[in-house]
């Protein structure tokens, strides 16, 4: 559950949380077009909030936006104010924030080129993705019956709204079926992600994970996993990778905004090497958690002091 907060941006405008409504025939609700990101902001150990890589997540959000043909009505600036704005004001020192570019009510039916593309900033307080205790010590994943988008059908690199329709599907089939998260395949059979996170695995001291020409996001916390570690010396492949690969790997990780660094402990009923957390995932994910909320000062360029 969602705990509310005070105030949610719309449109250049705080409105009272409970008034921050649209109207049942905006143009998104039934069609499924928008642009939307996730982003977090941390309290670090000096005390100060900042929002990790507020710069990327919005350029993806007008990346996004580009692929869809749709032009926001605020600029980068604007929507960067906004999001550090909205923690100030509900007195938030950490948090998840929700940008998001939606079309607006007027025209109904799938062309709809004049409604307005509204814009809104929403934060509230959200702990682990997956729990605590996956952060710890792992989860179990289950090989999806649903596939990932292909390219030609869809926006891989979109971050889209109606785009995550299979994922909550293929979450919905993992957790019936007693697991925590799912992997998702491409429609060739390959190892795309899991239903909101990218997917890494280790094996012989090497990480791999499938490269962006895969029908996966380019998802920010993958980015930032793939630098630090190169920097810890460690070699990263992006390529393909089959099921067999994962099943055979020593450890796996999924990573993103909302689950951070997730180690993997099973996939299919098949243990990932000891079925622990292995050593490289702890390396990474203690460096990872250092950046964000704690002392490690080497990136000063992720973090936009609120």
């Amino acid at each position: 559950m969602v705990e509310k907060v005070e105030k949610i941006w719309m449109d250049g405008q705080m409105v009272d949380w409970d008034q921050a409504n649209v109207h049942i025939l905006t143009h998104t609700i039934h069609y499924g077009l928008g642009a939307f990101e996730g982003i977090r902001a941390y309290k670090r150990a000096d005390g100060s909030t900042c929002i990790f890589r507020l710069q990327e997540h919005i350029d993806r959000l007008f990346d996004s936006c580009k692929l869809i043909l749709m032009q926001p009505e605020f600029t980068r600036e604007q929507l960067m104010a906004a999001c550090c704005d909205v923690l100030r004001i509900n007195k938030m020192d950490q948090g998840y924030l929700r940008p998001m570019i939606y079309v607006g009510d007027g025209a109904m039916g799938i062309y709809a080129p004049d409604n307005a593309h509204r814009s809104t900033v929403i934060a509230w307080k959200w702990g682990a993705y997956l729990g605590e205790e996956a952060l710890k010590n792992g989860i179990r994943a289950k090989i999806s019956s649903f596939g990932r988008h292909h390219i030609n059908v869809s926006l891989a690199k979109a971050k889209m709204m109606g785009q995550y329709t299979n994922s909550v599907l293929a979450k919905r089939e993992a957790k019936l079926g007693g697991y925590d998260e799912a992997v998702m395949l491409d429609t060739n059979g390959y190892v795309s992600e899991g239903t909101g996170e990218n997917i890494f695995l280790v094996k012989n001291g090497v990480i791999t994970t499938p490269d962006l020409s895969c029908s996966i996001l380019a998802g920010i916390t993958r980015d930032t996993l793939i630098t630090l570690a190169r920097e810890e010396g460690i070699a990263v492949h992006e390529g393909r990778v089959t099921r067999d690969q994962l099943w055979l790997a020593d450890e796996v990780f999924f990573t993103g905004t909302a689950a951070e660094v997730t180690p993997v402990r099973e996939v299919d009923n098949r243990s990932i090497g000891t079925g622990t957390v292995g050593p490289i995932t702890k390396r990474l994910q203690a460096r990872y958690f250092d950046i964000v909320r704690g002392s490690d000062a080497s990136h000063p360029e992720w973090l936009a002091k609120v």
